[in-house]
């Protein structure tokens, strides 16, 4: 049995196979979109902050 997923950026229909080289995207274009999205921090984890900017590494 085949496995599909959608492409996390355009929906499209991707099938989950080894030799798909960009999974879970569709192409190397959405995958990009992506990266640059969490680039721009429109994505991000929930959680509280690792360190708070005001203060040194040194603090922690």
């Amino acid at each position: 049995m085949t496995t599909s997923v959608n492409c996390p950026t355009c929906k499209k229909q991707v099938i989950w196979i080894p030799t798909s080289e960009f999974k879970p995207f569709c192409s190397e274009r959405c995958k990009l979109i992506d990266l640059g999205e969490w680039a721009s921090e429109q994505h991000s984890i929930a959680g509280e902050q690792a360190f708070l900017p005001d203060q040194p590494l040194d603090d922690y």
